[in-house]
């Protein structure tokens, strides 16, 4: 245990605490004395037990504030966070329909590409006969020409 002498109100005091904690314990000393003395000079001398007693109940005051709000903080980031989880969510969920909506888009492409495609080669052979019929007719004509 260590010890450490405090002020407090104008009065030295020595008080043990766990090695190590010197440092935190003069700062706690410290902002006790602080808001006892402002209590002391806003209110004034309305006696020390009072003023202890005053200054300790605006301490828990602030602790308890300080309390809520962080709960009300991880309140707060827990509905963050259940919101990032369905926002989350809904954005795989839009990603895959978008993937899905391309392949089927990727496939009625390919499938118009081959559409296209047979109906070029038919296209074709439909020229290929018609030429070929229109070359049989003209040599038909040719020679029942050169017959008369």
């Amino acid at each position: 245990m260590a010890n450490i002498n405090i002020k407090f109100n104008g009065k030295e005091y020595l008080l043990s605490c766990e090695d190590g904690q010197e440092e935190h314990l003069e700062q706690l000393s410290n902002h006790l004395n602080e808001k006892f003395s402002n209590l002391k000079n806003s209110l004034g001398n309305i006696g020390e037990n009072k003023l202890l007693l005053i200054t300790s109940i605006t301490i828990m005051d602030e602790y308890f504030e300080t309390k809520k709000k962080i709960k009300e903080s991880k309140e707060e980031l827990k509905n963050l966070t259940e919101r990032f989880k369905e926002l989350k969510s809904l954005v795989y969920e839009y990603k895959d329909n978008k993937e899905s909506e391309a392949n089927k888009l990727s496939e009625e492409l390919s499938k118009l590409v081959n559409d296209i495609d047979q109906n070029k080669m038919n296209y074709e052979n439909i020229i290929d006969n018609a030429t070929d019929q229109i070359e049989n007719f003209l040599k038909k004509a040719s020679s029942e020409n050169k017959v008369q």
